[in-house]
Order: C-alpha cells, then sequence, then structure tokens
C-alpha cells in the first residue's frame, strides 16, 4: 500500500475549496435520476431505452472520432458528449406527426461546434463540415470541398441546429470538465506524477464520456469516481486530514462516488482487454452505502487492459437524410 504524501518537501498546497453555491444550483438543474433517465422525450414517443443507449453512444462516438480528425482536446470532446447528452433530456430523435427530429448526427456535429467555441479550441467551419462528412461515411480520405452537395448540407445544418441547441440548452453553456478537477485533485495530494494513477483516472473518465454519467453526477463526483477507482487499481491510499476522509476534504459524497463506480463496473467490467494488464472496473463495485473507506488492492482477474475502456469508436455508415 503506497500512501500520498501531500507536500514532498514542499509549503502545503491549500485546501480544495467549497464549490459555489452558484455553480452549484446551475449543475443540480441538469441532474436527473435513473427513473428519469428512463423516461426522456424519445423514450415517451416510443423508443426503446436500450434503442436510445445506442443512439446516445453513437452520437458520442462520432463527436470523438471527428475529434480526433481535428486533434481536439479532450475536455473540448468532454463537453460537447455533455451537450449532446442534456439536449436528448428535453428533444426526441423518433418522429411523429407534425414533428421530425434531427438525426443524431446532425446533433453530435453541432455540440461539437459549440463545445470548440465555449473550451476556445475553434476550428474553421470547413475543416469541421469535412471531418463530419468523412466520419459520417466512414471514409477518412473522402474528397470534400465547396463544391460537393455533402459539404453545403453539413454546412448548413450545423448552422441551422445550433440555434434549436442552444434553446433546448437554455444558453446554459458553462460547464467544466471532471478532468480539471480530477488533475487539481492528484495535484493536491502530491501524486500528478504517478503516471499509472494519472493516466487510469484518465481513462475512467474516458469510458464515463460514452455513458449517461454527466447526467447522474455533477463534475466533481465524476473527478473524485475517476481518483477513487484508480486508487484501488494502483494500490494507493490517501491520508486523513484532521480526522476527515480524503472525500470529505473534496467536498464529495462517498456513497456517490461508489454509485458512480458501480454504474462504470455494470457497463465496463466484462469489455476484453489489452496487452495483459488489469480491467480497472473488475472488482470495483462495492456497497454504496458501506462507510469505511481504503484502497486495498483489487480482486482483479487478470486479462488484457482496455487502454480507454470502450469498444473501438466506429461511425454509423450513410448520410443525413435530405
Amino acid at each position: 500500500m503506497v500512501t500520498a504524501i501531500t507536500t514532498n518537501g514542499l509549503p502545503p498546497r491549500e485546501r480544495p475549496r467549497q464549490p459555489p453555491p452558484a455553480v452549484v444550483r446551475a449543475e443540480q438543474q441538469w441532474l436527473f435520476t435513473e427513473e428519469e433517465l428512463n423516461q426522456t422525450p424519445s423514450i415517451l414517443d416510443g423508443m426503446t431505452p436500450e434503442e436510445e443507449r445506442i443512439l446516445r453512444k453513437k452520437g458520442v462516438n462520432f463527436i470523438l472520432q471527428v475529434g480526433m480528425m481535428l486533434k481536439l482536446p479532450q475536455t473540448t470532446l468532454s463537453v460537447a458528449a455533455i451537450f449532446f447528452n442534456r439536449y436528448l433530456m428535453r428533444n426526441s430523435l423518433k418522429s411523429r406527426p407534425g414533428y421530425k427530429p434531427l438525426h443524431h448526427y446532425q446533433v453530435a456535429a453541432t455540440a461539437l461546434f459549440l463545445a470548440t467555441k465555449v473550451e476556445e479550441s475553434c476550428r474553421k467551419m470547413k475543416e469541421l463540415v469535412v471531418a463530419c462528412v468523412r466520419v459520417a461515411l466512414k471514409d477518412p480520405n473522402k474528397l470534400v470541398d465547396e463544391q460537393t452537395k455533402d459539404f453545403w448540407k453539413w454546412r448548413d445544418t450545423i448552422l441551422y441546429s445550433e440555434d434549436v441547441l442552444l434553446e433546448s440548452l437554455c444558453f446554459d453553456l458553462s460547464v467544466e470538465p471532471p478532468y480539471k478537477t480530477m488533475y487539481d485533485m492528484l495535484r493536491y495530494y502530491g501524486v500528478e506524477h504517478n503516471k499509472r494513477l494519472r493516466n487510469s483516472a484518465w481513462a475512467f473518465l474516458s469510458d464515463s464520456s460514452s455513458t449517461q454519467l454527466c447526467l447522474l453526477f455533477d463534475s466533481r463526483t465524476l473527478a473524485a469516481a475517476s481518483l477513487y477507482a484508480a486508487a484501488r487499481l494502483v494500490d494507493v491510499e490517501f491520508p486523513e486530514e484532521d480526522g476527515k476522509p480524503w472525500w470529505e476534504i473534496q467536498y464529495v459524497k462517498l456513497r456517490d462516488i461508489r454509485r458512480a463506480c458501480n454504474h462504470m463496473a455494470d457497463l465496463y467490467e466484462a469489455t476484453p482487454t489489452k496487452d495483459g494488464e488489469q480491467n480497472m472496473y473488475v472488482g470495483l463495485r462495492s456497497p454504496e452505502d458501506a462507510m469505511d473507506f481504503d484502497t486495498p488492492t483489487p480482486t482483479a482477474q487478470p486479462g488484457p487492459t482496455n487502454g480507454t475502456g470502450m469498444d473501438e469508436v466506429v461511425s454509423e455508415e450513410g448520410e443525413l437524410d435530405g
């Protein structure tokens, strides 16, 4: 068991501050119960929960592939995935008389367009459109320029859908990606240079982007959950301060951390892994109401690691409807 040291010979770091109430209230309005996630507009219009989850994952995969093609930072892709999931809590993907929904790729492309502005990692409109066309058609080398109909179709779609997305999001574009909070926690405990711990926590957050965790927990809880899962895998223990466990110092509830980890274990515990490393989600599940905490070595079964814990990002074949 390795105990994290907070100072490493340096002056003590400033203790974390409690999140501002205004920020907490803003995030709370976008958090839902699991029951509410089974009553989204798409599901109420007749789509099954499993069908909706598949479309959500395809939309996020589309964002990831376009983002990789444009070399966008992970924080921008995380914000885009949050916008995408929030939009689907207020709009249906299933058509009905008098209503034609946006295609999930349209929503994903527009969410990414907004996220590049919010995170100040803008790309030229032409570059974004070209990447969207290539990913949608599963042809990374497709020739796309202003002379092709696909270019103008996608360009007009993104510009039109931007207003639709903004209205659905109530112009609430203030999103704090959990990556920065997670790194601040690593720095606070002086373990930011522990490569295996850092990479495991990062992988947890990357995997969570393809789920609905951003609708169940706030970003600070997700950051703490990633640290919890990584610490169990790497066998690192965080010390108490003034008789308080580390999660209270970080203003996070242990029950919420364990709920988030259990949710990820449900999704990824059986995921095939690579390179003979441990799957960080094996043995991660724990009782949500138990109050003891340490970071024991997980009872992980050796197996290849999943890298990011996700299936390969594969886009759906076909063009948008006209």
